[in-house]
């Protein structure tokens, strides 16, 4: 029993995810700084979500059969050249657009991949460290959104001081320190390596095994109101975090630096409220708890960006906020451990991801064309609204309240699995809302 796997993959999470927090910032300001176009904003944010509804789409089984460490670290590896270039090239002189938006895609095909070999190995890894996987399930979504508060305050005062492209200099390298802690620390782990039984690829295979992905999801009906529920919200945070906030930003906020402050602060938050639910969330019930802090972290950041130009009042409601999105994750993945079997989890995650992803580039360039054709306050009440309405399906549709009881859930999809019983849940990368 070690637990230097799970600290490796934790590290590896922290300094990748951070490294990403600053492009995050990053891209959009440089497209904003070098373009003056929220609508060119929403297309480079386009071209880098597209790829990962694809890659997720398709990855599962690829990503079982070369191994999870494998794709972990080549995927950082090749996202660290997409990121890196941008700045090199617009160095050079020679950036045009259309690389810029190609490099995007690049890292957007294969970053999503990395995320997934990671995140199935959780169960595995909490197990072969002697923790309870509720609680390494909350302190991996901890870890996570602890890096993006500190990677969204440094882009703010890397791009103040240096420029944009410092920013994305420096998540090149964060991409290569998280592929060189995963390629070095889970070497011998056998859930990190390719699993027995993939045998060769073959298109009937293949198809067979994406096919079997999609059947378990769209039987299981809680899991199915999961996903539907998380791609409407990641499409409309998408939106907030690549267009809506950074102009806000920009015309009332006063720079860059506000911007990382606010979502830096957003973070912070979410880290308290993932650990707090870490600590104490398992007394309340999970839907009550789910659908308040939905509620708590989606519709009031887009009202009070809408009706006020100063920073004190979007401050107030970016913490309440972050305190919300702190606890989804650490409920969704609990979720998604109790009913999904291990020989399954690799392809139903990339089924899962993809779907909750399916609305990310339509988000982006939705809210750059909203904004350029309507303005900057009707496109935040535009979006303001509809997440509000997407948050309270919990409270409206019966499949929500299996939340509670994984038994319960009689789907076709569960029967083929043992019922859940506490410390044999089986495993998946959960949906994930993107929250900021």
């Amino acid at each position: 029993m070690s637990r230097r796997p799970f600290a490796a993959v934790l590290a590896a999470n922290t300094i990748s995810i951070a490294g990403s927090s600053v492009t995050l910032i990053g891209v959009p300001w440089f497209v904003l700084q070098t373009t003056g176009s929220a609508g060119r904003a929403g297309v480079v944010a386009f071209c880098a979500t597209l790829p990962v509804i694809v890659a997720a789409l398709v990855g599962g089984p690829v990503i079982d059969r070369i191994g999870r460490r494998r794709v972990s670290a080549l995927s950082d590896l090749v996202c660290a050249v997409s990121v890196g270039a941008i700045p090199l090239l617009h160095y050079a002189g020679v950036l045009e657009f259309w690389m810029l938006c190609a490099l995007m895609a690049v890292g957007g095909l294969v970053h999503t991949p990395g995320l997934t070999a990671r995140g199935v190995l959780l169960p595995s890894l909490a197990e072969h460290a002697g923790t309870p996987l509720s609680r390494a399930a909350s302190l991996y979504d901890a870890v996570s959104r602890g890096a993006r508060m500190i990677g969204a305050a440094l882009a703010g005062v890397l791009i103040a001081f240096f420029g944009a492209e410092s920013a994305l200099l420096l998540d090149a390298a964060s991409f290569a320190v998280s592929a060189l802690l995963v390629s070095a620390f889970l070497r011998g782990v056998p859930a990190a390596e390719p699993q027995p039984g993939a045998g060769k690829i073959s298109l009937a295979g293949y198809r067979a095994e994406l096919a079997e992905g999609w059947r378990f999801l769209t039987r299981a009906r809680l899991l199915l109101g999961i996903t539907l529920m998380v791609m409407m919200t990641n499409g409309l945070d998408q939106g907030w975090s690549a267009v809506l906030l950074p102009v806000h930003g920009r015309e009332a906020l006063g720079g860059a630096t506000a911007v990382g402050l606010l979502v830096s602060l957003f973070g912070g938050f979410a880290l308290l409220g993932a650990l707090l639910y870490g600590l104490w969330g398992e007394r309340f019930p999970r839907r009550a708890v789910f659908t308040a802090a939905f509620l708590l972290c989606g519709a009031p950041r887009y009202a009070a960006a809408a009706f006020t130009d100063t920073p004190l009042p979007l401050a107030l409601t970016m913490a309440l906020s972050g305190l919300g999105a702190g606890m989804l994750n650490p409920i969704l993945t609990t979720v998604l451990y109790e009913r999904i079997p291990e020989e399954l989890r690799s392809r139903v995650s990339g089924v899962t991801t993809a779907g909750c992803e399916l609305t990310m580039p339509l988000g982006g360039l939705t809210a750059g064309l909203l904004v350029d054709g309507l303005g900057a306050t009707r496109a935040l009440l535009l979006f303001g609204g509809t997440y509000l309405l997407v948050t309270l399906s919990p409270l409206v549709f019966p499949a929500w309240r299996t939340m509670e009881r994984p038994e319960a859930d009689a789907s076709p999809a569960l029967s083929r699995t043992e019922p859940a019983l506490p410390g044999k849940a089986h495993a998946a990368t959960a949906p994930r809302p993107s929250g900021n």
